[in-house]
C-alpha cells in the first residue's frame, strides 16, 4: 500500500507521541529512605501507615522527613491514626528543592498537602507555610493563624527532578488541630453508623441482618477494608434481585466487599496482585482485580467493575470505601457476558452473537493525574526548567530509585531513523 508523504509524516507524530507516553520516572520513597539509617523510624512509620504507598503513587511531590530525634517527638504517645495525619503534613504536593525554597515568590507561600486531600482538614490545616527567612534560613510550619515557624530546612536528602524531593527539616510541623481531635480507635468505630451517614444504609441494614456486621468488627484488629456500594447502587439496572439468593450466598456477597488488611485508596493505587476478600475459599475465589488510571481505581470481579467512589474512613486499621457499583463475584452470578457499550449497563449472560464482537472498551476511562486530583496550591514560581546543577549538598538524580528509566535521545534517534527510512524512502 502507497503512503503519501502527509499520512507518513501523521503515522510518524502518532508513533513518536505514543513513545513519549511509554517513557516513565518513578520513585519508591522506602527505598530512597533505606540508605540513610538516621530516618529509618520515619521510614518505618510511612511503611505502617501504607502513606508510602500515597506518595509513590503522586509526582510532583516534597517529602519533608525527620531524624530519629525529631520523630521521635512527634511519635510520643500518639495513637497511629494521628500520626499518620501528622505525616500527611509532611507531604507536600508540590516540587521543592533547595534552589527553590530560597527563591519563593514574596518570600512565601502556603502550599498543599496529602492532609488537604482527606476532606477532613478545616480551614488552612491541610496547607504548609513555607517562609523564606533571613540569613539563609527556610522556615516550615501550620498554615493556621497564630502558628509558629517552629522547623527549618535543613538539608537535600534526594531530588528526581521534577518528580520527587526529599528534604529534611529540623522538628515536627505541628498542626494543633490534629492532636487537639485524634481520630477513634478502630475497636471504638460504629461501622453501620459511618455507612448510614455515607448514604449506604441498604448495604449497612444488610450487614446487620444478616450478622456479617459482626465478621466486620472481629477483624477490624488485624486490618479491614470495606467496599461499600451506595444506596443508588443497589437500585442501578442491571443488579440482580439479591431477595432470591439463599442465606449463606448474601453473606458470601457482603463478605465479598471486605479484604483482611488496611488497604486505602494509596495502597490499592500500588496494587498489582489479585485482592483476597473475607469470602475467599481458595487461590482464585472471591477475590478482586485492581486497575488504576490517573487518580482513579477500579475493582473488577469479572462479572463487571466498580469505581473506589470517596473514603469514608482511613483510619488504621480500617479503612472504609465507596464504590459505585454493587460487586458480583463470578461464584455467585456466572462469568461476564460480552462487554456492553460504555456507559450501558451490563447485561445477563447470552449466546455469543453471530457477529464477531467488538474488542472491548477498556475498563475505566483515564482518570486525571494525580496531581490535578489534588486540591489546587496557591500559586509558586516553579522553575520551567531543570536546574544545570542541584543545590550544594543535594543528590540528585532521573535513574537513581527510578522504576523504569529510558535513554531518551538515543530512543528516539533510534525510532526516527527506522520510521523515516519504512515511510518516507
Amino acid at each position: 500500500m502507497a503512503y503519501t508523504m502527509s499520512s507518513a509524516r501523521n503515522l510518524l507524530s502518532v508513533l513518536i507521541l505514543s513513545v513519549i507516553a511509554t517513557i516513565v520516572v518513578a520513585h519508591n520513597i522506602t527505598d530512597i529512605l533505606k540508605d540513610h539509617p538516621e530516618y529509618s523510624q520515619f521510614n518505618s512509620y510511612l511503611t505502617q501507615t501504607k502513606l508510602a504507598d500515597e506518595i509513590n503513587s503522586r509526582t510532583t511531590i516534597t517529602v519533608l522527613v525527620l531524624n530519629n530525634g525529631a520523630m521521635s517527638a512527634l511519635v510520643g504517645k500518639n495513637p497511629l491514626s494521628v500520626i499518620k495525619n501528622e505525616l500527611r503534613l509532611h507531604v507536600l504536593l508540590d516540587y521543592y528543592d533547595g534552589q527553590k525554597l530560597h527563591q519563593i515568590s514574596k518570600g512565601t507561600t502556603l502550599t498543599t498537602t496529602l492532609y488537604q486531600t482527606t476532606g477532613n482538614a478545616p480551614g488552612n490545616s491541610g496547607f504548609v507555610n513555607i517562609t523564606d527567612l533571613q540569613g539563609g534560613k527556610v522556615g516550615f510550619g501550620a498554615a493556621t493563624p497564630g502558628s509558629k515557624l517552629d522547623s527549618s530546612y535543613s538539608k537535600s536528602v534526594k531530588q528526581i527532578p521534577y518528580n520527587i524531593s526529599v528534604l529534611e527539616i529540623s522538628s515536627p510541623i505541628i498542626q494543633p488541630g490534629i492532636l487537639a481531635a485524634p481520630a477513634p480507635s478502630a475497636s471504638d468505630v460504629n461501622i453501620t453508623a459511618l455507612l448510614e451517614k455515607a448514604g449506604c444504609k441498604t448495604f449497612a441494614s444488610l450487614l446487620v441482618s444478616s450478622g456479617v456486621i459482626k465478621t466486620y468488627e472481629s477483624d477490624i484488629a488485624d486490618g479491614l477494608t470495606v467496599f461499600a456500594p451506595s444506596d443508588e447502587a443497589f437500585k442501578a439496572e442491571g443488579v440482580p434481585d439479591l431477595s432470591k439468593l439463599s442465606s449463606a450466598d448474601m453473606v458470601a456477597l457482603l463478605e465479598y466487599h471486605a479484604a483482611s488488611g488496611y488497604n486505602p485508596k494509596g495502597t490499592l493505587k500500588t496494587t498489582k496482585s489479585p485482592i483476597s476478600t473475607l469470602a475467599t475459599t481458595g487461590p482464585g475465589k472471591f477475590d478482586l482485580t485492581v486497575t488504576t488510571a490517573g487518580d482513579e481505581v477500579t475493582l473488577h470481579t469479572g462479572v463487571a467493575s466498580s469505581r473506589v467512589a470517596d473514603t469514608v474512613l482511613d483510619s488504621t486499621p480500617l479503612a472504609i470505601l465507596t464504590v459505585d457499583n454493587v460487586l458480583l463475584p463470578t461464584e455467585l452470578f456466572g462469568k461476564a457476558p460480552s462487554p456492553a457499550p460504555a456507559g450501558e449497563p451490563v447485561a445477563s449472560p447470552s449466546p455469543a452473537p453471530a457477529v464477531p464482537s467488538p474488542t472491548p472498551a477498556p475498563a475505566s476511562v483515564e482518570g486525571p493525574s494525580p496531581s490535578a486530583a489534588s486540591p489546587p496550591a496557591p500559586p509558586t514560581e516553579t522553575p520551567v526548567e531543570a536546574p544545570a546543577e542541584g543545590p550544594a549538598g543535594s543528590e540528585n538524580s532521573t535513574a537513581d530509585n527510578a522504576a523504569i528509566h529510558v535513554n531518551a535521545p538515543a530512543f528516539f534517534a533510534t525510532v526516527v531513523t527506522v520510521l523515516c527510512s519504512v515511510f518516507l524512502s
